[in-house]
């Protein structure tokens, strides 16, 4: 295999390259790059699919940090360097009986976890999970208890990772109270047209203001524990062994930061138990599927329950309530915002998101008895 040195007189100089294969280049210590192409579809950063000519790594996965959302991207890479390197420490001294890997922050030629652009963006790269896919939607019982061991032995392997060691790279975050405020606030400066779709988002939002400080109260009185939570846990951030079909990592790892466990688990019920997806145009059809939920509890609760306390059953069920009605919210109140946090397809589609999650809620409400009876039995 040749080094970066053997290989020197036979790249081309990174002035001369397209804008995006140079940033690319920057990362890539070995081999030429063949690709760079738009890849996933987050709706913070912008991501890309590197292709290389090298035997070892022959893919890296190529963004740029949205700075209007992390405003100290510096900091986002030194929590997911903390954590990647303890995660990986903590597989090499415990070696788990099945595939998992967690991705790895790439270095550039000089050893730094970023670089620069000439617009001054901020560039990152890190290692693609081969062999993997992942998916939007789900529809299999064993599929997502997949999902449910993924989210679970995520917490594990930081469970033990102080929640002080990481910065807080995104204050407010998951907090919902601040949520609410920041709708007042926008809904206070905001001439609504109030279609129909709209006026039923702002009675939703108004008959459901007791949920906001659930997980918060809690926290504060010292019910829930501050732990390392990942922030973005939905199943399309899970990737699954294309061969084996069993989940093999956790990534999309920007959002770790200290918090609740339980905005984990209900973000991950939230997106795992809607058949329908979250882009799904057919809002009014919008079911949370129990069996999925089920499934998803089951194999999370497999891994989870050796860190779980007592206080921490009590408010899944809130969890899984809060978190679907708290999405909707930020949908609604960037949509009354004019779209500013949220990439946008049409002027309408925060409000289409929106309508979705807050249709999502009303079946969740609807069968809370089964719920909380299923969460009694997976105990």
């Amino acid at each position: 295999m040749s080094t970066r040195a053997d290989m020197t007189s036979d790249r081309t100089p990174s002035s001369t390259l397209d804008p995006l294969v140079a940033i690319a280049d920057q990362f890539a210590h070995q081999g030429n790059i063949t690709s760079v192409q738009a890849f996933g579809n987050g709706n913070i950063n912008d991501t890309f699919l590197v292709a290389l000519d090298d035997l070892d790594q022959t893919r890296f996965v190529l963004q740029r940090i949205n700075t209007q959302i992390f405003r100290h991207p510096e900091l986002v890479m030194q929590n997911m360097r903390i954590l990647t390197e303890h995660v990986c420490d903590r597989l090499q001294r415990t070696p788990l009986d099945r595939r998992w890997e967690t991705p790895r922050v790439l270095l550039t030629q000089d050893g730094q976890d970023h670089c620069s652009d000439d617009h001054g963006s901020f560039w990152r790269a890190i290692s693609f999970i081969e062999g993997s896919e992942s998916f939007d939607t789900m529809q299999e019982v064993a599929q997502a208890q997949e999902v449910g061991y993924a989210l679970g032995m995520f917490h594990s392997l930081i469970s033990d990772l102080p929640a002080t060691k990481l910065a807080d790279t995104l204050e407010g975050f998951h907090i919902t109270p601040r949520y609410w405020q920041h709708y007042e606030q926008v809904l206070a400066q905001t001439n609504v047209s109030a279609t129909p779709e709209v006026s039923y988002c702002l009675k939703f939002v108004s008959d459901r203001q007791a949920l906001v400080h659930v997980l918060e109260d809690a926290k504060a009185q010292g019910k829930l524990p501050l732990r390392l939570m990942h922030g973005d846990p939905k199943i399309n951030n899970v990737m699954f062994d294309i061969t084996t079909g069993k989940a093999v990592s956790v990534v999309d790892l920007d959002t770790v930061k200290p918090g609740l466990v339980h905005y984990d688990i209900g973000d991950c019920l939230r997106s795992g138990c809607n058949p329908a997806g979250e882009e799904t145009q057919q809002w009014e059809a919008v079911q949370f599927d129990t069996d999925l939920c089920q499934g998803i509890l089951k194999g999370y609760l497999a891994i989870a329950k050796d860190f779980l306390t007592e206080p921490d059953y009590t408010y899944l069920y809130g969890s899984i309530r809060l978190i679907a009605f708290e999405l909707g919210l930020r949908f609604l109140t960037d949509h009354l915002a004019g779209n500013v946090y949220f990439k946008v397809k049409y002027p309408e589609h925060n409000l289409a998101r929106a309508l979705v999650q807050f249709k999502l809620t009303e079946s969740i409400e609807s069968q809370a008895t089964t719920l909380q009876n299923l969460i009694s039995d997976l105990r």
